[in-house]
């Protein structure tokens, strides 16, 4: 089914509800909205730290403790 579909079936459905139904389902696709409007800044955020370079320093960055350091091992 199309996205077109979809939304005249939604619609034709919501038709057939009381108002305090349909207010309900506003709200709820609302706050769908909002949720995915969410992702996509999270996703996008995410995508640009990973092809970022500020924090390359640290992958040049010398070991400061090695095992040898250990008062005590864990096992």
């Amino acid at each position: 089914m199309t996205k077109q579909a979809l939304i005249q079936k939604t619609v034709e459905t919501l038709e057939k509800l009381p108002d305090e139904k349909v207010s309900e389902i506003a709200t709820f696709a609302e706050f769908l909205l909002k949720t995915y409007d969410e992702y996509i800044l999270r996703k996008g955020v995410s995508e640009l730290n990973s092809l970022s370079k500020s924090f390359d320093f640290l992958n040049d960055e010398d070991e400061l403790y090695t095992v040898d350091d250990l008062k005590e091992r864990y096992k």
